[in-house]
């Protein structure tokens, strides 16, 4: 057994390739052997947020503090909440972040197909985010 003790990993700035405002992710973490299952805890500050993306088989989020948004292809911006968890299926395109105004932090848990688990696309735009201003 190994145990990925709390502050024994730096932490590392979300890429611009990949994300919008500040976020910081902490404690990545990959399954031992031939698992496929990868993770990490990640902050979005008010206003930060993940490019639009896939996962090949699929994310689980467990948002553990704050208020966030989410949004699937053609759906509506939902709000997202301390002890929600947001089970995405595998291709479906999506994006989530913090609100505009509230950081919001969550354990994301995919496992990988090939090697690879995120299939990142283009950011989300200012007016597609504020969308969700008011909600």
């Amino acid at each position: 057994m190994d145990i990925i003790r709390n502050g024994s990993q730096p932490s590392a700035k979300g890429p611009a390739d990949y994300f919008t405002g500040n976020v910081r992710i902490d404690s990545p973490f990959k399954g031992a052997g031939k698992a496929s299952l990868a993770g990490a805890c990640v902050t979005f500050e008010p206003g930060a947020r993940s490019n639009w993306h896939t996962h090949p088989l699929g994310q689980i989020l467990i948002v553990t503090a704050g208020k966030g948004w989410t949004q699937c292809e053609d759906g509506p911006i939902v709000e997202i909440n301390a002890g929600d968890i947001i089970v995405c299926p595998p291709g479906h395109r999506h994006w989530h972040g913090a609100t505009a105004t509230t950081s919001m932090t969550h354990i994301a848990v995919q496992e990988a197909l090939d090697g690879k688990v995120v299939d990142w696309m283009e950011p989300v735009t200012d007016a597609q985010y504020l969308a969700g201003v008011g909600r």
